[in-house]
């Protein structure tokens, strides 16, 4: 089986189990990943913080979010454009954010775009991943292309039961420092190993 046909099966995998975790609440759970996020000494230094919006079916940001600007984080979002080209602006509230492509919440056009290196901190998305930090996202490759080339320390965040044993990987997948669930925080990535 190719890498793509296992990255298919694995997404195929993920999407029925989010189907039969559907009816439970996860507030209390996405709170838990949340203050480990906010636990990172990473995210402590950081004076500007890159994190995506969440999905309705993702794990809720909106805290991690509010929380970064009542410590007076710069906090940036991500916009997708087309061929999956993603970029980052600034956003002072959560009524900076409209629907955008794709239904996700996105910054609204007067929103200011931030350089990846201003960048010292990032929040990313995935619809599961493994122990090791690679993830693996709905197949778009938005956040690969842009993490290619920055430098600024990553944290994936994942429901305990959604973890991969083994994530297929390409030679274009990024590798984050930190795999936080509502279990544990995983120090993964050489380079990164304080908490």
């Amino acid at each position: 089986m190719s890498v793509k046909e296992q990255k298919k099966a694995q997404r195929k995998w993920v999407k029925e189990k989010q189907k039969m975790m559907a009816l439970r609440s996860w507030e209390a759970e996405d709170r838990k990943i949340c203050e480990g996020l906010l636990s990172l000494a990473a995210y402590r230094r950081a004076k500007t913080i890159f994190c995506f919006v969440s999905m309705p079916e993702e794990i809720d940001t909106d805290f991690f979010l509010q929380q970064a600007w009542k410590d007076g984080k710069r906090v940036v979002v991500p916009r997708c454009g087309q061929k999956g080209v993603m970029a980052a602006y600034e956003v002072s509230s959560l009524r900076d954010l409209e629907a955008g492509q794709y239904g996700i919440r996105e910054p609204k056009a007067y929103c200011a775009l931030v350089a990846p290196e201003e960048i010292d901190f990032g929040v990313i998305p995935c619809l599961s991943c493994d122990r090791k930090g690679f993830r693996l996202g709905h197949g778009g490759g938005y956040y690969d292309r842009y993490l290619e080339g920055t430098n600024f320390p990553t944290a994936v965040i994942c429901r305990e039961e959604l973890l991969l044993e083994e994530t297929a990987i390409e030679p274009f997948d990024t590798q984050m420092d930190w795999v936080i669930t509502e279990k544990e925080i995983m120090s993964v990535k050489k380079g990164h190993f304080e908490k």
